[in-house]
């Protein structure tokens, strides 16, 4: 039911619509400015069959950060991984660092779109393809919730980079492949000059093509000595590079989870590697955390991914 007020020589409406479902506010529309209280009966009438029809839709004034936040919280709750969350948050920082305070009912499509350029002139095209994502996350919310009337994002499409020869070619001078023979002498080299568990680790990662992440998350339990197998159903993420502050996910894909056949030589070596670690078990047992990590650190922890590249540096710096 609509309420009337006179203010001076006009007239305005006031029409209840509910609790916010985010805000838990009052949620109330109104207008003024009639010069008859008839007038602003109609143009009330007018709203009032629109919100029985369920085609109201009153558009927020909430801040674009509070709802991007909001947004944020929902997505974490969705059973994606921290990683994913980690990803959208970076990515959404993009948007608030510049509509932080902005009604997002107010951001038009070619706001977006020209936030969208400017980005792209700075970052790649995959990372540029998860900051569109998560724009297109943030704002479809928003229309679903009736903050927002249209959508910015929508059928917009960010255009693809015409990277030039030089580009290329410097890309292509930054991937590093070995043949054949220099894998076998970078493996020597990783056996005489490595340090601790450095032939094991590169040798693994040579003739699996695993992962470091799915290789720091081995665990005993996964290598099956009898078949002579390795089962990569985790990945082993720490972004902070802090020694126990890690956690095991799921692998990148559900093509990732599978089981890998290793030959004689690597269960010989995966043998005499477990010999070792149980020495060093042994000597470190006051401070060894028994975490059944097959490259565990000599406290028992997952070994840093950091650590496993700089020591593969090291060792190609040496190869040239």
């Amino acid at each position: 039911m609509a309420k009337f007020k006179q203010r001076g020589k006009t007239w305005s409406y006031h029409i209840y619509l509910g609790i916010d479902p985010l805000t838990k506010k009052r949620k109330e529309i109104s207008k003024g400015g009639f010069k008859t209280k008839k007038e602003a009966q109609a143009a009330a009438r007018l709203v009032e069959l629109a919100k029985d029809n369920g085609t109201l839709i009153k558009e927020s004034d909430m801040p674009f950060e509070q709802f991007a936040q909001d947004w944020l919280k929902t997505y974490s709750r969705s059973g994606v991984k921290i990683s994913s969350v980690r990803a959208r948050e970076k990515e959404m920082k993009h948007f608030t660092s510049v509509w932080g305070p902005f009604p997002i009912s107010r951001i038009t499509k070619e706001m977006y779109e020209e936030r969208i350029l400017e980005l792209n002139e700075k970052y790649s095209q995959n990372y540029m393809d998860g900051i569109h994502a998560c724009g297109r996350m943030i704002f479809r919310k928003a229309l679903t919730q009736g903050l927002i009337k249209n959508n910015p994002t929508e059928e917009f499409k960010i255009p693809k980079k015409q990277q030039s020869v030089e580009e290329l070619e410097k890309a292509e001078e930054n991937i590093v492949f070995l043949e054949k023979e220099e894998l076998a002498h970078f493996l020597k080299l990783a056996y005489t000059d490595g340090l601790e568990m450095d032939h094991l680790v590169f040798t693994l990662l040579s003739y699996t093509g695993m992962r470091i992440g799915e290789l720091l998350a081995l665990k005993w339990g996964d290598f099956n000595k009898k078949q002579g197998t390795i089962r990569v159903i985790k990945t082993l993420y720490n972004p902070t590079n802090h020694f126990e502050k890690y956690q095991l996910l799921t692998p990148k894909t559900k093509g990732s989870v599978r089981t890998i056949k290793i030959d004689e030589m690597l269960i010989s070596m995966l043998k005499k590697h477990r010999l070792k670690q149980n020495e060093i078990k042994l000597k470190n047992r006051p401070i060894y955390q028994e975490n059944e990590f097959i490259f565990a650190r000599e406290d028992g922890h997952p070994q840093l991914r950091k650590v496993v590249e700089t020591r593969l540096k090291r060792l190609l710096k040496k190869q040239r």
